[in-house]
């Protein structure tokens, strides 16, 4: 990636809470990845379609893990992670006709509706520790439910959440919609306000979420049945986001620069 353009999406990132990366996934190819990530959410989602949600997407698909390391995205992160950066977690979403407008929030760690939370205010957290990666499989518009973000919220120091304002059901005027085309990428901070947006089109919107952590970030309570998620999140009755562990056997098939990055998710 021409350090110009890099830094143009880094300035983007950092005064707008996100930057769009076209053409991350060749337009001749997303096709393909895009039928199977979608397949794989039917069959195997943890919440009712029209919303199809799959944790630990690596592990049941691997079609969309050639493009994962491409140049661009690993010199984003490289910039604003720093070295040793991984992969925090890797889920497949379907955002199918019908669907409705989703609470806004911001991202793991800084989602204070989570039990593993950095606690708002946050004004002292002065850097990015997760970057959300939105692998755009199909047309992100505003008829098909392209997310809505709020430009600029990364830098409010706190976030919408139950009980508190401003509520997360609010309406937000400043909001707008994520657009791009088939192989894009949306990369946004994780603090970023960003909300589900209903999908009044025909068809419906596939992405892979990927998000990028630095070394020093604590992923145990995300693992189902670590010691750690079994402190921090279940006793206490969190909900929490998890991330499925890979088996050997699928890790042994990824790109040896994919390894790099998921080496942690292995069982």
């Amino acid at each position: 990636m021409r350090s110009t353009a890099r830094e143009e999406a880094v300035a983007d990132l950092r005064r707008h809470g996100c930057c769009v990366l076209q053409n991350i996934i060749p337009p001749s190819e997303v096709s393909v990845v895009c039928a199977s990530v979608a397949a794989t959410v039917r069959e195997h989602t943890s919440l009712p379609l029209p919303n199809g949600y799959v944790t630990g997407l690596l592990r049941l698909d691997q079609t969309i893990a050639p493009y994962l390391t491409e140049p661009r995205i690993m010199a984003v992160c490289d910039q604003l992670l720093g070295d040793h950066f991984k992969i925090s977690m890797l889920t497949g979403v379907i955002n199918g006709l019908g669907i409705a407008r989703g609470p806004m929030h911001a991202d793991w760690p800084f989602n204070q509706n989570l039990q593993s939370r950095i606690r708002a205010p946050y004004d002292d957290v002065n850097r990015i520790v997760n970057l959300v990666t939105m692998w755009m499989l199909t047309d992100y518009t505003p008829e098909n439910g392209g997310t809505l973000y709020v430009p600029g919220s990364h830098q409010r120091g706190r976030s919408p959440a139950k009980g508190s304002e401003p509520e997360p059901m609010a309406e937000y005027e400043d909001a707008i919609h994520l657009v791009g085309q088939a192989g894009d990428v949306g990369v946004f901070d994780a603090r970023t306000w960003h909300a589900i947006a209903p999908n009044i089109s025909s068809a419906d919107r596939v992405a892979v979420i990927v998000r990028f952590a630095p070394w020093w970030i604590n992923l145990n309570p995300l693992r189902p049945g670590h010691v750690e998620r079994n402190r921090i999140v279940e006793e206490k009755g969190g909900n929490d986001s998890q991330v499925e562990t890979i088996s050997p056997a699928i890790f042994d098939t990824l790109p040896p620069a994919l390894q790099d990055l998921v080496y942690h998710m292995v069982e």
